[in-house]
């Protein structure tokens, strides 16, 4: 074999390693454009569960147990804020109102944020936990 195909096969041989060797890191990143449901059980006379979508330019859908509106999240590394934006009412129990409203009062005292595979925390006075859903 010519000094030139040893040469070119050993460079093909030793990408082939490096990249084998490189773990795959995509699902780390904070995640935007997903569906993420809150790791809760559900709450008495409701099946539903909070779900959360943070769009690519920051924008938040919520669909809470009672309440559904938009918000805004800034995301920065590990840094994360919320602001909550107009949220309507459906008919619930003033029980599940409250509720939403120490969810959302919890989102927005959030300061960081960690993901380990499909779960994401929001970290602030209390731990959120979300999941991706991937379904």
């Amino acid at each position: 074999m010519s000094f030139f195909l040893r040469s070119a096969a050993a460079l093909a041989f030793a990408s082939i390693v490096a990249v084998g060797a490189i773990p795959a890191r995509a699902d780390d990143g904070f995640p935007f454009g997903f569906l993420m449901t809150l790791e809760t059980a559900p709450q008495p006379g409701t099946k539903r569960l909070p779900t959360l979508e943070i769009g690519d330019s920051g924008e938040a859908s919520l669909d809470l147990w009672c309440k559904s509106g938009q918000g805004q999240f800034s995301v920065a590394g590990n840094t994360v804020i919320f602001v909550p934006g107009p949220m309507q009412q459906r008919a619930c129990s003033p029980e599940l109102a409250v509720i939403d409203d120490e969810l959302m009062i919890e989102l927005s005292e959030a300061a960081s944020w960690t993901r380990q595979g499909d779960l994401v925390s929001f970290v602030g006075t209390k731990s959120l936990q979300f999941r991706i859903n991937t379904n």
